[in-house]
């Protein structure tokens, strides 16, 4: 990614970041999920996003038969919702099964390492060693899961954080000089059975009984607090909380606080010509709340008096 950027800089050219960091986060979830590596640019990776796009659009729509089973399958199949979902299910289930196939191949190429997520759970649905025995619909439930919960959130999760860093140059410069120089009491509810309980993590983020100007861009506001996002503390609760915490946590974090850490510490970054302002209202409905348009940004490389030259990324450590 920053080599890519670095490029990008050379020439004084704006650059897609928004475009990069979903590459980013998906390249890693596959190289985590099964070992494989999608360049851009080519058909399978494009395949791979197009089938993500649609099932994150898919999941984020609103099917009348979750809430009225009786009439409400009718009218999803007069609007089209039913077919597109058959369609991506059967796409997915292809893209799985073609992968799962190549890793049962007695007489594919010995990988050099075997301990990405599918040889785990194909190891376990070979020995049985589950009180149920594992299927391969578990398998490729597993990694819809994992897919559509560990790409999309923490590429949208950098490119706001970059939006609002833009927005607000004094928190930038803080942020940068800051990477640069250090390289209750209260119940709970009664829930009845069946329950469906939405959470609104948004709203409890921006609550001002728990946070002062809650709706100000202040990264200082965490300084000293002893509050965090491992779900100990339900005043901010990005990946949940409990027993249905979100298991990509850590890698989450990893990969979003090293990603930004290294785009603030190797480039300055300018709007392009003739911008004047990034358009934060006009945001896309969803699980993850896209801004409509892509964040173009200008990077210009830092002069590092460490290295002694104006670098190109990842060969400069």
């Amino acid at each position: 990614m920053i080599e890519n950027i670095s490029k990008s800089a050379l020439a004084s050219k704006p650059f897609n970041l928004t475009e990069e960091l979903v590459s980013l986060t998906s390249t890693t979830i596959c190289r985590v999920a099964f070992g494989k590596r999608y360049e851009i640019g080519g058909s399978d990776k494009n395949r791979f996003l197009e089938l993500l796009h649609e099932i994150q659009a898919m999941v984020s729509s609103f099917f009348l038969s979750d809430y009225f089973p009786c009439l409400g399958w009718l009218v999803d199949k007069l609007t089209g919702l039913s077919y597109r979902l058959e369609k991506s299910f059967k796409e997915f289930d292809a893209f799985y099964k073609g992968i799962i196939d190549d890793n049962l191949d007695p007489n594919r190429p010995k990988p050099e390492r075997e301990d990405t997520i599918l040889d785990f759970l194909l190891q376990i649905y070979k020995d049985g060693s589950f009180k149920v025995q594992l299927t391969m619909d578990h398998i490729k439930a597993i990694l819809t899961d994992i897919f559509l919960a560990g790409t999309d959130t923490s590429a949208v999760t950098m490119n706001w954080a970059m939006t609002f860093l833009m927005k607000n140059p004094k928190a930038m410069r803080k942020a940068q000089e800051e990477v640069r120089n250090l390289f209750g009491n209260k119940g709970g509810y009664e829930i009845p059975a069946k329950t469906l309980v939405y959470v609104s993590a948004w709203a409890v983020g921006r609550d001002p009984e728990a946070w002062e100007n809650p709706y100000e861009f202040d990264p200082d506001r965490f300084l000293g607090s002893s509050i965090d996002v491992r779900g100990n503390d339900f005043e901010l609760i990005p990946f949940g909380a409990g027993r249905r915490i979100c298991p990509g946590i850590f890698l989450a974090l990893a990969t979003v606080e090293l990603s930004l850490a290294n785009l603030l510490h190797k480039f300055d970054w300018e709007m392009p010509s003739g911008v004047e302002d990034i358009d934060m209202d006009d945001v896309l409905p969803g699980l993850v709340p896209h801004m409509r348009d892509a964040l173009c940004l200008v990077p210009k490389l830092v002069c590092d008096g460490k290295m002694g030259h104006k670098g190109t990324g990842a060969h400069d450590y």
